[in-house]
């Protein structure tokens, strides 16, 4: 059977949509017809790069994993949903027996199949098959557009609760104004965070986190002639310690910094602006290759952490505090594009915004044949 648009990477920049097999699915698995994708900047960066990091684009690929859909089939063993179901989709399914698996950090699984992480498709398509277990069901009072910012916001709930561990009053720094570290200070202020800074180049991006979810809010000075960025990142920690009032320690301090750039210079200003004894956790990715202070790092006695995607328990917490009014994804879909304009949607959110200058903070994909405007 093939009745399955789909959209698919050929190569650097060479997207189209072609008919693919409906995917047939196993006894655990369920097949869920995909209603809405949001565009992450992964995405977006296979098809300008073809690569990510060791994963490869080498042969034709679909694109998308941030998705929810309504469960088209089910397989004989699945109990916990049913045709017709709407649910956001996990986008990972894990080996289960793994070491990581079984101690319950199914996100180091070495042999993950992730939804359009070379070779594997991913959700830009009619239909996507995955494990029941990775489909979660939607309150009646989320949308499924809704339930494709599930994804995205799983990934704060990971840094911010998981790794972040941060509790009621502690005070949070996060860079980047970008969807996740919008939806990390999000998670920090519905958790109690007692202060939640934003730190961002683009003044815009800044305003708009101010109405979001931050308390305050942070730009940068300009790079002087010749400094280089270990001394700006010491320049630019000292400007934001003044400005803002942040003290190494005591009720003034920076219990958790999360950075959600992946700049060189936020990662060197964060390990210098957080606490003595506090934790930084990376959740963006940038240049790989960055030159970190560790005579800081040891003197402070970081708790440095690196965050990859969620483990157990982060899209539950997801959906409850999304359907609880506590974290806001509505205001954070930017843009919106029926699926024969996929191309037009990665465009957009590669260019930062739109021919008519609004700028994007999330651009949604529907499903082949979805209206952009059904919920």
């Amino acid at each position: 059977m093939s009745d399955n648009p789909s959209f698919v990477l050929k190569g650097i920049l060479d997207v189209e949509i072609q008919q693919k097999p409906i995917p047939e699915i196993d006894p655990n698995e369920v097949l869920v017809e995909v209603k809405k994708t949001g565009i992450c900047g992964s995405d977006v960066h296979f098809l300008v790069h073809g690569r990510i990091g060791d994963f490869v684009v080498e042969k034709p690929m679909v694109l998308g994993h941030e998705a929810a859909g309504v469960v088209s089939k089910v397989g004989s063993r699945v109990t916990n949903v049913k045709v017709g179901d709407r649910v956001a989709m996990e986008p990972g399914a894990t080996c289960r027996k793994c070491e990581a698996c079984k101690e319950g950090r199914y996100q180091l699984c070495p042999d993950v199949i992730f939804a359009a992480t070379p070779p594997t498709d991913g959700t830009l398509a009619r239909y996507y098959r995955l494990p029941s277990d990775l489909a979660y069901p939607l309150p009646p009072n989320l949308s499924l557009e809704d339930g494709a910012m599930m994804e995205p916001l799983s990934v704060a709930v990971h840094a911010v609760s998981n790794l972040g561990a941060l509790r009621s009053n502690q005070s949070v720094a996060v860079f980047g104004c970008g969807p996740v570290g919008l939806l990390c200070m999000a998670v920090a202020k519905a958790l109690g965070a007692s202060r939640v800074i934003a730190v961002d180049i683009v003044p815009s991006r800044l305003e708009f986190a101010k109405t979001y979810a931050a308390t305050d809010i942070f730009l940068p000075p300009p790079m002087e002639k010749d400094e280089s960025r270990v001394e700006f990142s010491m320049r630019n920690a000292q400007a934001m310690k003044e400005k803002l009032g942040i003290a190494d320690r005591g009720p003034q301090a920076i219990d958790l910094v999360l950075d959600a750039s992946g700049a060189e210079v936020s990662i060197q200003t964060g390990i210098r602006i957080v606490k003595s004894g506090g934790t930084y956790v990376q959740v963006g990715m940038g240049n790989p290759n960055v030159n970190i202070d560790m005579f800081v790092v040891i003197c402070k006695e970081l708790v440095l952490k690196g965050s990859f995607r969620y483990g157990p328990g982060d899209y539950p917490l997801a959906i409850a505090l999304a359907a609880s009014g506590k974290v806001d994804v509505k205001t954070l879909v930017s843009h919106r594009f029926p699926f024969t304009q996929a191309r037009e949607a990665f465009e957009t959110t590669r260019n930062g915004k739109s021919p008519d200058g609004k700028g994007v903070i999330k651009a949604i994909i529907s499903g082949p044949d979805v209206d952009i405007n059904e919920a």
